[in-house]
């Protein structure tokens, strides 16, 4: 009574985990939907977001670049040598001046280009009259910044020069003289510096004049195009004022998709969709007064896809996982209630098999322990076989500089003998840095492949040469060698860890020692060139040489020619991945007579290159 009470407990059980089953598969493909939907709304959203922060910066920039050459038309024109052009009879003398001076102006203050019209809008004076792009004795009556300027005192506009063919943005201030007729000082700012800033960002920026005319843009294609259709009046107020003078504006295409027209009320509208060179792209708006432009910010859409695709097959994923865990659990319910309902029939037909049941239980109980432990066991296996590489590698750059400290050492205490304190003291200040070396070396080797562990420094390429030579110091003394430094030009800066690189130097140097032992007239030169924004320290030994059948696998892991036991075939695995790692390599090459070229290649660092370097 009481199994049967089991048996439907687990039928219930089973049903109800299937249902869950069931009802989990609708959700994991019902799931993916979901999520790239609202993956999507909020990396648009974020777009948005990163597209309002960019309007911001550029109303600002385009504000700052203006109100740099707002108030000179003004100053300019309290000059006397100026306002001398009012009068009715100009000298030379007085043009001579004024025109000097409008060049002296420009040339301190920044702008494009000075000049003064009479009151019928024809140039007087102007800063580039020596050139052949000259503005005077031309007429520019029929340009908005000058009618603006005699009628409200000032005006200021934006169009291509209808005499250099250059754009620029035109203030203009009248300056009214008692008794004479008024004149007009304008300052032509040029606002192209800010394209090359724009190009340079992730956001895709233009300005549309209060037409829709894009005049300035990050990206070549927009310029001169208009955002929507122009108007009748808007295309024959173009060509009379010759804004864009040059431009084919009717051929243009529109930016914008056709019935979609710029918003007026930029900063509260949502980000349109714009097509941009085959990609689709999320625009924003907003409106630069006075003059009623329109900034519009675009970024391309294309990862809005990706990352809402990630989402959904997370969400994929996810409910497959919980799915099959539930049917994991249907189907082990399943299997309870099979067993119970078998264990009922045997316990009634047949007593023996319950037996034969235990002893099959235990066994598989015995098994899975077993299985456990081996898995146990290969698992301490690993990690004893990763100390070990470790172990061999601390002991592999530590017993370089051990030697060196041992050396050190029995010197201070020849000099200790003789009664030479203050060399003692040299020594024991040198000891003291080997160890401190040493200590550095294990640190680095701690960390050695993975990335991050130390941080990155501007560092002297000859210093490392310098420090690694000085390591290596006892050995060749021993050896009878002394290494030649050949370095062409200043020293190049180059980004990496100090350290790790004297790790390099002094293994490529060791190396060139131990090839060079027992050679008739050892030789060991270290060559430093730098060309084509890398440098090259090549080490060059005359020793026995690299075998070709050898060559390819010098740099393997555990790899060694040597057969007294000396090296572990670590050292040029531990040094071309430290180059590796800063973008650099290693190569081997055969000398000419014998011997073997060791060149280390790094990138220069840029920003720190010396200045003739940078110059050229």
């Amino acid at each position: 009574m009481q199994k049967t009470g089991s048996n439907h407990v687990g039928s219930v059980m089973a049903r109800n985990i299937g249902r869950m089953t069931a009802l989990m598969l609708v959700a994991t493909f019902t799931a993916p939907f979901a999520a790239y939907y609202v993956a999507s709304g909020a990396a648009v959203s974020a777009l948005e977001a990163q597209l309002q922060r960019s309007l911001v910066l550029t109303n600002r920039a385009i504000a700052t670049e203006v109100e740099r050459f707002r108030y000179l038309p003004l100053v300019i024109g309290e000059d006397a040598r100026i306002r001398a052009l009012a009068e009715n009879e100009r000298s030379s003398a007085v043009l001579d001046a004024a025109n000097l001076y409008l060049q002296t102006v420009v040339r301190q203050a920044g702008a494009a280009e000075l000049y003064v019209l009479d009151n019928r809008g024809v140039t007087l004076a102007a800063s580039n009259f020596a050139t052949a792009e000259s503005f005077i004795g031309h007429d520019y009556s029929f340009r908005p910044y000058f009618q603006d300027a005699i009628r409200n005192g000032e005006g200021r506009y934006y169009a291509i020069g209808v005499t250099t063919k250059k754009p620029g943005y035109f203030l203009s201030s009248r300056i009214d003289i008692p008794g004479h007729q008024p004149i007009v000082v304008v300052v032509k700012a040029d606002l192209q510096p800010l394209e090359v800033t724009w190009e340079a960002a992730g956001v895709q920026t233009a300005i549309a004049d209060r037409w829709g005319i894009v005049f300035l843009s990050g990206n070549p294609d927009w310029k001169y195009r208009p955002l929507a259709p122009l108007s009748r009046e808007a295309a024959e107020r173009v060509a009379a004022e010759r804004t864009y003078d040059g431009t084919d504006l009717a051929e243009a295409k529109p930016i914008l998709p056709a019935g979609v027209v710029p918003p007026i009320n930029a900063a509260d509208m949502p980000a349109l969709r714009v097509d941009g060179e085959g990609q689709q792209l999320l625009a924003k708006f907003s409106a630069i007064e006075p003059d009623s432009w329109i900034v519009l910010a675009a970024t391309s859409t294309e990862d809005i896809a990706k990352l809402a695709g990630f989402w959904a097959l997370a969400a994929l994923i996810a409910g497959l996982v919980a799915t099959g865990a539930l049917y994991f659990l249907h189907q082990r319910a399943l299997l309870i209630r099979m067993r119970l309902r078998q264990g009922e029939i045997l316990e009634l037909k047949v007593a023996e098999r319950t037996q034969d049941l235990a002893r099959e239980i235990d066994m598989r109980r015995r098994t899975e322990d077993e299985l456990r432990r081996a898995q146990e066991g290969l698992i301490h296996s690993e990690k004893m076989a990763a100390l070990g590489r470790m172990s061999t590698a601390i002991v592999h750059e530590v017993s370089q500089p051990l030697a060196a400290l041992e050396a050190t050492l029995a010197t201070a205490g020849v000099l200790a003998e003789k009664d030479e304190a203050a060399k003692v003291g040299e020594r024991l200040l040198d000891a003291r840095a080997l160890v401190k070396r040493m200590q550095r070396t294990v640190k680095h080797l701690k960390t050695f492949g993975r990335k991050g562990a130390s941080e990155l420094e501007a560092v002297d390429i000859d210093t490392v040469i310098r420090n690694a030579i000085d390591l290596a110091a006892p050995r060749a003394k021993a050896l009878g060698v002394v290494p030649t430094v050949e370095a062409q030009g200043p020293a190049p800066v180059i980004t990496a860890v100090g350290v790790k690189l004297e790790q390099v130097m002094l293994n490529l140097l060791l190396n060139a020692l131990d090839a060079v032992e027992g050679r008739p007239a050892p030789s060991v030169i270290v060559q430093r060139t730098a060309e084509a924004g890398q440098v090259n320290v090549t080490v060059i030994d005359n020793g026995t040489g690299i075998a070709p059948e050898h060559r390819d696998r010098v740099t393997e892991p555990f790899f060694t020619t040597k057969l007294t036991g000396e090296g572990l075939g670590l050292g040029l695995s531990i040094a071309t991945a430290i180059v590796r790692e800063y973008g650099g390599e290693i190569t081997f090459a055969e000398a000419p007579g014998g011997g073997t070229i060791a060149t280390m290649s790094m990138p220069i660092d840029k920003r720190s290159a010396h200045p003739l370097e940078a110059a050229q």
